[in-house]
């Protein structure tokens, strides 16, 4: 027989409170504190406002701390304590089983809010009649937290028009009557993931949605020792808790570009997860059993439409797991942990990342599991940086020599070497590349250049000869490469290779030329005059001679 809950609190039931908010908690002090203490500060009011927390049967003083708040505001907090259940969902329902507001917000009970969170998202709802509102949120401690959704507010967003499918965590204020309207409830066999489920068909079943990114709403904080449960959960564990979200999501959404849009965070996130650099370390059952996993789920939801919006590295993951080439996939992900990712193979106007089982029989891949499709200017910067540089003098010209490497292979005829004037755009690509438009004119090439695979296998060394110039100028050294159809520029990293030192050349003007590191590390020619006759001293040079030759001539 169950244990009967223990509640303690008496709020006042004649007054229909704005919000309930629900705590579940286990053993969060000395977080929980501070969570409780921004509830209660709240500009809403305490005369509109309900706290639920439900104990889950903490081992530390979590349960006494919820005693001493709920003795010390009776009228605001109810406190029920429960024999622990594994996971924050029964708690949850336990505390939706007594709200009462017309309004229900969940808060983590390591996290806190805004003070001014509650009134701000309450009077949006009632103004725009809106049944979920999404208050912006914020990491503490490193917590990772999605940001796209709160780039800006919207008065109403879906599922499927917007980045909520990444956001869905139930920290959000939902309308009571939507909840019980439709008996939502969260799953209490889930160790993870248990709140995703209620906040996707309330998402669904909603008249309207609002985003407010006007304040910080929520803090999401990463404790000290990473006890969150998300951190906690295991592969298996996490990759059965995800197949059950797909497929109650599936049971709401029919298969189409809906469906699509907010699956492809259960890829891009949750399954991606499971293939990471702690996979090849599992054991060989667990590896072997992900695999199995992810292929049931891949074959029912994986689309072509999510395959081709997949970027290569977490398609060729998926594409192993799916072939159940467990070694390989091992393979792909530790040689990338350790070396990398593999240089791009071009051919034509194609690209591939030629990871483990490319054009391999055994495995059976196609090669459009291995294309590159998706703007790879991240990786080309980070693979391209320079192996040597050196002045070469010849009479009153001066070039310099460079030895670059870039991360491609294959058919690299149109990689070559510019100077260009003026840091890259703000809009460019991170970190330091980025796609010329379609109708930019890049710069021609100047100097020799020659080509030839690295000595490692590890991508093309450009080298170049680059006539420096007489004028005054500062230029940074950028490499220009055609990848899958477009043009990338990517300015060359120095790394810790020593520049050579500035050289004087030049006889009737003199000029100083240096090679830099400016302060992102990046290699940079600036040339300038040493000497410069002042203005007018030409005029009286001129002057001088001509009374010279006069006495002369005399």
């Amino acid at each position: 027989m169950a244990a009967t809950p223990d509640v303690t609190g008496t709020p006042d039931v004649t007054a229909v409170p704005d919000v309930t908010v629900v705590v579940a908690v286990y053993d969060t002090m000395p977080y929980l504190t501070e969570c409780l203490n921004s509830l209660l500060g709240q500009s809403i009011g305490r005369e509109r406002l309900e706290v639920i927390a439900v104990d889950d049967g903490s081992t530390d003083d979590s349960g006494r701390e919820l005693d001493r708040f709920a003795a010390e505001h009776p009228d605001v907090v109810t406190v029920v304590h429960q024999p622990n259940s594994g996971g924050p969902a029964a708690p949850s329902n336990r505390a939706l089983e007594l709200a009462t507001g017309r309004f229900v917000y969940f808060v983590g009970s390591d996290d806190y809010l805004g003070e001014e969170a509650l009134e701000r998202m309450v009077a949006c709802a009632d103004a725009d009649g809106s049944d979920v509102v999404v208050g912006r949120m914020a990491g503490v401690n490193g917590r990772y937290v999605h940001q796209k959704l709160y780039q800006e507010g919207r008065r109403e967003v879906t599922l499927f028009d917007s980045a909520l499918p990444f956001t869905l965590a139930n920290t959000k204020l939902f309308r009571r009557e939507l909840v019980e309207k439709y008996g939502l409830r969260f799953p209490e066999d889930m160790p993870v993931g248990s709140d995703q489920p209620f906040t996707v068909e309330a998402c669904v079943r909603a008249r309207r949605i609002s985003v407010l990114a006007d304040y910080t709403y929520y803090y999401a904080v990463r404790r000290g020792d990473a006890s969150n449960i998300t951190y906690r959960a295991d592969h298996l564990s996490r990759l059965r808790c995800t197949a059950r979200i797909m497929d109650h999501i599936a049971g709401l959404i029919p298969a189409g570009p809906r469906r699509d849009a907010v699956l492809r965070r259960h890829f891009e996130w949750e399954l991606s997860k499971l293939v990471l650099d702690d996979f090849p370390a599992l054991p060989l059952t667990t590896r072997r059993e992900v695999c199995e996993g992810l292929t049931v789920l891949l074959d029912t939801y994986f689309t072509d439409g999510l395959r081709e919006a997949t970027g290569v590295k977490r398609r060729v993951r998926f594409g192993l797991a799916r072939r159940g080439a467990v070694e390989e996939l091992s393979r792909a992900i530790a040689e990338e942990a350790e070396h990398g990712a593999p240089p791009f193979l071009l051919e034509g106007d194609r690209a591939f990342a030629p990871y483990p089982g490319f054009r391999d029989a055994a495995t059976g891949l196609d090669d459009r599991w291995y294309e590159v499709r998706e703007p790879v200017a991240g990786r080309l910067a980070a693979g391209t940086e320079l192996e040597s540089a050196a002045w070469e003098q010849a009479g009153d010209d001066l070039t310099l020599a460079l030895k670059v490497r870039i991360g491609v292979t294959g058919d690299t005829a149109s990689a070559f070497v510019a100077l260009a004037r003026g840091a890259l755009p703000k809009s460019a690509d991170k970190p330091g590349a980025r796609r010329l438009p379609e109708k930019a004119v890049r710069p021609e090439a100047v100097g020799e250049f020659t080509r030839e695979p690295a000595g490692d296998g590890t991508g093309t060394l450009l080298t170049a000869r680059i006539p420096v110039d007489r004028v005054r100028a500062e230029r940074g050294v950028r490499v220009y490469v055609d990848v899958a159809g477009t043009t990338y520029e990517i300015p060359v990293r120095t790394g810790g290779l020593p520049l050579p030192l500035a050289r004087r050349w030049g006889r009737a003007t003199p000029y100083r030329a240096s090679a830099n590191r400016n302060p992102k590390g990046r290699l940079v020619i600036t040339t300038a005059l040493l000497w410069e006759p002042p203005p007018r001293m030409g005029v009286r040079l001129r002057r001088t001679l001509s009374r010279l030759k006069r006495k002369v001539t005399r």
